[in-house]
């Protein structure tokens, strides 16, 4: 009576946070991040159970059949749904109804051969695998796609191991006692129900909060950066210094403001869209000639600023060199012109920058010697007279 409760709670709990999930990803727009396809799985599941729970006894009927194959797909569309949410689509009907298919087959094919003790032996060792795979691959994310998240993934990997182990333990029970080990009365589903219960109570939260923590980190990026050029915005620069200041290997930084020459001049001539297309171009000039680790920012307009760090005097002049020669050396192709549009730029650099609160201070230094630059005949690189 008690496993038969916990099993009814279960169903609740599943099917409840199925709904919540699809109601998420309608809100989610086009990007889902695996929402949807969470709520299938715990459809599957839920539905599993309510079959499990009316079936009655392990029997050799279709109900029995169809439960063990809902059973087996939910863990992966689990593993679907995680794709989605680390930015790997993948489709999902047809992997899911090739499963199905299969899986149906197989079973049939076994309970002939082997007997009903071995469908449900092959069912406890198949999901025992799929969550062996599924908390390898999660201590696997930790230090490779989801690097950002190493708290959450150990997280999810103890949880999922912990059903991995309870799946295998049935498994060995099947072996050693026959269907004797899935008596609902008895200690060990006791205990496997309730786990499961846990699981459909912290789980789905769990996943509701990684998709707030993802949004979070979405609006924080896009805060932080220039929407046209995805270089970093003048705040992104600031939080940027003020992390390489605070850290133990800190070292001095080299500031260069950069402007387009005669930008304006693209502007009227071709148009705003051309000049869109020149401000991008140059910004992927500046990311392909800066060094790794490099900060580098579109103050607005024609304006840019990078900032050397790990450098001396001798190396941030030879940046802004390599960086001025890159610029006169591309050209921009624009539809609908017949000839690609060459520009050049003009760079001023400060002396050495060693907190972010003077970077207003520097950001003036080195203004006054773009400014030199510009009157000296533009195309060249100027530095701060200190």
């Amino acid at each position: 009576m008690i496993t038969t409760v916990i099993l009814g709670m279960l169903c609740l709990y599943l099917l409840c946070f199925s709904v919540m999930f699809l109601l998420i990803s309608t809100r989610l727009n086009s990007k889902k991040m695996g929402m949807e396809v969470f709520a299938l799985g715990n459809l599957l599941l839920g539905f599993a159970y309510i079959l499990q729970l009316f079936g009655g006894p392990p029997n050799e009927g279709l109900v029995s059949v169809i439960n063990h194959t809902m059973t087996l797909c939910a863990p992966v569309v689990y593993v679907l749904g995680a794709m989605r949410f680390f930015e790997h689509p993948t489709p999902v009907l047809r992997p899911l109804l090739t499963l199905a298919a299969g899986y149906t087959v197989l079973q049939l094919l076994v309970q002939w051969l082997l007997g009903i003790e071995a469908r449900h032996a092959m069912l406890a060792a198949a999901c025992a695998s799929v969550f062996l795979a599924m908390t390898v691959a999660l201590l696997y994310g930790r230090r490779t796609f989801a690097r950002d998240l190493r708290v959450e993934m150990l997280v999810f990997a103890v949880l999922i191991g912990g059903i991995c182990i309870l799946n295998a333990i049935k498994f060995w029970m099947i072996l050693m006692g026959g269907l004797a080990a899935l008596d609902m009365n008895s200690g060990f589903q006791k205990v496997f129900y309730l786990y499961m219960s846990f699981l459909a109570t912290v789980l789905p939260p769990s996943a509701v909060w990684l998709v707030l923590r993802r949004l979070t980190d979405e609006l924080r990026n896009l805060a932080a950066h220039d929407p046209l050029t995805q270089l970093l915005n003048r705040r992104g620069l600031m939080d940027a210094l003020d992390a390489h200041f605070r850290s133990h290997t800190a070292g001095p930084a080299y500031l260069l403001i950069m402007d387009i020459d005669h930008f304006k001049r693209i502007n009227d001539t071709h148009g705003h869209k051309a000049g869109d297309r020149v401000l991008s171009h140059i910004a992927g000039t500046l990311k392909d000639s800066a060094r790794q680790g490099d900060l580098v920012c579109r103050l607005g307009g024609e304006e840019f600023v990078v900032i050397a760090l790990h450098t001396d005097n001798a190396g941030a002049l030879q940046l802004a060199e390599r960086i001025r020669a890159a610029i006169e050396g591309s050209e921009v192709a624009i539809a609908g012109l017949s000839k690609p549009i060459r520009c050049t730029a003009t760079l001023g650099g400060s002396g050495v920058l060693t907190r972010a609160q003077d970077l207003d201070v520097f950001l003036q230094q080195a203004d006054a010697a773009l400014y030199q630059g510009k009157t000296l005949g533009r195309n060249r690189v100027e530095w701060a007279r200190e």
